[in-house]
C-alpha cells in the first residue's frame, strides 16, 4: 500500500509537540509539506525531521493530487478558511481545536464536510486519552448509575498565554480561557456521556486580571514569545457557567488567571450509584458504597499516547473510505454551540437556548 502524503500547516508548538511526531511514527504516512507564514519555522521542520518541503503559502500545494490529508495547526482565525479550502479541493482535514472562533464558522465547516464527503476531524485529543476512554466504558456499563451532573474545574494562577498577542485578541482567537482550555473539558464531558444534545446555557465571562498588561504580575506564561504589551487584551481570563443537556447538567469554573494561588484541573462525574474524579491528563478515583461502607477505588492502567492515537485513527478513517470517528465535526459542533451560548449569555446576562 502506498503511503498517504500529508501536509502540516502551521509549524508552531502543537505541530511539533503532537502532530508531526505522530505522523513520523505512522508507517503509512509521509509528510510532503511543512507550511508556515514564517518560512524559517517550516524550514526548521524540514531540517529537524529530514523530510518534506518548506512552503509559505498553502495555496501552492492546495491542488497537489498527491496530498490526501492536512493538519491545520494555525491560530483559530484561520481554522475555517484553510479547512474549507482543502475540503473543497478534496483533501481530508484534521484541524486543531477549537473548530473555529465562532459558531457560524464551525457550522460552515460542518456544511462543507457534509457536501464534500471528506473527513473533517477536530483535534480534541482527550477523546483518545486512555483514562477518559475507561471512564466512558464505566459510565456506559452503568457503574455510576444515572450521571446527573458533571462539574469541571480548569483554573490556574496567573497563567495568561501570550499576553497582548493572538491568544488575548478576540478577533484572532474568538475568546480566552473558555475557548482555549474549556473546549477540552466540555468536549471530554460530552464524549464520556454519549454526546448528549445541549439545550440551554448560562454563564459569565470576565476580563479582569490581564487588562492592565504592563503591570500584570506572573511567574510563568505559555507562548511568552508571542507576548506584546502594546497589543490587545479583550478576552475572558475567567469564566463560569451552567449547561443543561439531554443528559447531565454541566457546571464549570475556569481561569487562565485568578487571585487564588492554586491550580485546580479536574472533572467530577456525579452519578446516583457512584462518582468519579478525573485528574485532567491523569488518572481517576471512583467513590461509591458497598455493604454499608463508603468505598474509594483508585485505578491505574497502561496508557497510550493520545496524539498518536488521534493521528493514527485519522489516517485509518481515510484508508477506510471516509469513516466518521469520535472527533468528527458533528461532535465538535456541540461544544462550539455551548461555548457560543456561554459567551452570548455573558453579553446578554441571561440564559440562552441552544438550537
Amino acid at each position: 500500500m502506498s503511503k498517504i502524503k500529508v501536509a502540516v500547516i502551521g509549524c508552531g508548538t502543537i505541530a511539533n509537540a503532537a502532530h508531526i511526531p505522530a505522523y513520523m511514527k505512522n508507517e503509512d504516512v509521509e509528510i510532503k509539506y511543512f507550511c508556515d507564514l514564517i518560512i524559517e519555522k517550516a524550514q526548521a521542520c524540514v531540517e529537524k525531521y529530514g523530510c518534506g518541503t518548506a512552503v509559505v503559502d498553502y495555496h501552492d500545494f492546495l491542488n497537489d493530487p498527491e496530498i490526501k490529508a492536512v493538519s491545520v495547526c494555525t491560530h483559530n482565525d484561520f481554522h475555517s478558511i484553510i479547512a474549507i479550502d482543502f475540503m473543497k479541493a478534496g483533501k481530508n482535514v484534521l484541524c486543531e481545536k477549537p473548530a473555529a472562533r465562532i459558531l457560524s464558522e464551525a457550522l460552515e465547516m460542518q456544511k462543507v464536510a457534509h457536501e464534500t464527503g471528506v473527513v473533517l476531524n477536530i483535534g480534541v485529543c482527550n477523546r483518545f486519552n486512555t483514562y477518559v476512554e475507561k471512564i466512558k466504558e464505566l459510565i456506559d456499563a452503568g457503574e455510576l448509575g444515572e450521571v446527573y451532573q458533571v462539574y469541571a474545574s480548569f483554573r490556574a494562577y496567573r497563567s495568561i498565554p501570550g499576553l497582548g498577542g493572538d491568544f488575548t485578541t478576540k478577533a484572532s482567537s474568538g475568546g480566552g480561557a473558555l475557548i482555549d482550555w474549556g473546549v477540552h473539558y466540555l468536549d471530554l464531558i460530552l464524549f464520556c456521556c454519549g454526546d448528549p444534545k445541549p439545550l440551554t446555557a448560562s454563564g459569565e465571562a470576565f476580563c479582569k486580571l490581564g487588562k492592565d498588561m504592563k503591570n500584570y504580575v506572573y511567574t510563568g506564561m505559555w507562548a511568552e514569545e508571542t507576548k506584546n504589551l502594546n497589543g490587545t487584551y479583550d478576552v475572558d481570563d475567567s469564566v463560569t457557567g451552567i449547561v443543561r443537556t439531554a443528559g447531565p447538567v454541566i457546571t464549570f469554573n475556569g481561569a487562565w488567571a485568578q487571585n487564588i494561588g492554586q491550580s485546580e484541573t479536574y472533572i467530577d462525574f456525579l452519578g446516583d450509584k457512584a462518582g468519579i474524579r478525573l485528574k485532567y491528563c491523569g488518572d481517576f478515583k471512583l467513590y461509591s458504597v458497598k455493604n454499608g461502607m463508603l468505598t474509594e477505588s483508585a485505578y491505574s492502567c497502561k496508557t497510550t499516547d493520545m496524539y498518536e492515537n488521534e493521528i493514527n485513527d485519522f489516517i485509518k478513517c481515510i484508508q477506510e473510505g471516509g469513516r466518521k470517528n469520535r472527533q468528527y465535526i458533528d461532535n465538535a459542533v456541540l461544544t462550539s454551540k455551548i461555548m457560543q451560548a456561554i459567551y452570548d449569555s455573558s453579553d446578554a446576562h441571561k440564559e440562552m437556548i441552544i438550537d
